[in-house]
């Protein structure tokens, strides 16, 4: 496997790391001061339940190795927990979920690895927060970072953490509150960003969070 396909296969792991954070059982919301209340609020109405997609920029690093690599693509989200990130790199590669099922397909290799996401998902009611933002009060401990007029800064910590990730940084965007960057860091302090532009809520056919393995690929069952 190469340096960038083993950071990618890693993101595809923190992708479930964050499912598994938001499909844990966590302790009740934390009171918000009235600002960051706000915030959170203006997010819930910008994202709850509607269906969106977006181009997005990746540069992941590790740290202990100070490797660090970037990727582009075009990413879809719906409510609740379905995603589809499409790579448009020197590793195309697909994630799909469609909230119960989880698909890791590499074209060029003719190989798709595929698992029950029930498990991670709890029947499909959880999913990375983007995709069921309602989660975020529940599932993260949330403090404000620096701020400015137009833009807000969230530091998002998991209730339950776990070894992919540890922490999540968002920008807001004011007064839209769109979030046009995310970024996650585990316990090692291994970074993955991401910089979202062409936000569009627009309804779209969600077939493609379903996923077909063409004839003659190989399938990889992922452990349980």
């Amino acid at each position: 496997m190469t340096r960038m396909a083993g950071l990618f296969s890693a993101w595809a792991m923190l992708l479930i790391s964050i499912m598994v954070v938001i499909t844990l059982p966590c302790n009740a919301a934390q009171p918000l001061d009235d600002e960051t209340a706000k915030i959170v609020s203006g997010i819930e109405a910008t994202y709850a339940q509607k269906s969106f997609s977006a181009d997005f920029e990746q540069t992941s690093r590790l740290t202990a190795l100070d490797v660090t690599e970037t990727a582009k693509g075009k990413a879809w989200f719906s409510h609740p927990g379905k995603m589809k990130w499409a790579y448009q790199s020197s590793d195309n590669h697909e994630i799909i979920t469609n909230g119960t099922d989880l698909w890791i397909y590499r074209p060029e290799e003719n190989q798709v690895m595929t698992g029950d996401a029930a498990p991670f998902f709890q029947s499909g009611s959880g999913g990375a927060f983007l995709a069921d933002i309602r989660k975020i009060r529940e599932a993260f401990t949330i403090e404000p970072d620096k701020s400015g007029e137009n833009v807000a800064q969230l530091v998002l910590t998991p209730k339950k953490e776990t070894p992919e990730l540890a922490k999540v940084r968002i920008m807001v965007t004011l007064p839209g509150y769109e979030i046009p960057v995310v970024e996650t860091e585990n316990i090692y302090g291994d970074t993955t960003k991401f910089i979202f532009t062409n936000i569009r809520f627009v309804p779209f056919d969600e077939q493609i969070f379903e996923f077909t393995p063409p004839p003659g690929t190989e399938i990889i069952e992922m452990d349980r």
